[in-house]
């Protein structure tokens, strides 16, 4: 399927500013920035096998399109929620354990180049990958 291969993070857009609105600190918002994520990506039908690795850590996880699951950011911040199709985006809806607020995460093929974009609480930031 078009999501699948192996992403490695190129460039951010406003992910400091972000991190910071999440409530990640200076120090670790500093790390984030640099943590050289690597997302590979198989899609069998409905359903996704997801490896991320980076600086910091490896997880591998299985999603269902429209299943809830839930899911823990590298800086501990636990999450629920499911991702679903709209057209050829990947649209991901969760609500932090914590607060209850809810964050966006959108996956898009653009050109050759994955756009995995954020949205929470009036801050928008997107990463973008190459095929690597």
């Amino acid at each position: 399927m078009t999501f699948n291969g192996t992403w490695k993070v190129d460039r951010n857009e406003n992910y400091e500013k972000f991190m910071e609105e999440m409530g990640v600190n200076m120090v670790k918002r500093k790390l984030a920035s640099h943590d050289n994520l690597k997302i590979t990506l198989q899609q069998t039908g409905d359903k996704f096998h997801l490896k991320e690795s980076s600086t910091f850590r490896t997880v591998e996880f299985e999603f269902t399109l429209g299943v809830t699951f839930d899911y823990s950011l590298a800086d501990g911040t636990e999450l629920t929620g499911s991702w679903v199709m709209e057209g050829d985006m990947l649209k991901g809806t969760f609500t932090r354990k914590d607060n209850g607020k809810v964050l966006i995460t959108t996956r898009k093929i653009i050109g050759d180049e994955l756009v995995q974009s954020y949205a929470y609480e009036g801050v928008e930031a997107k990463r973008i990958f190459k095929r690597g």
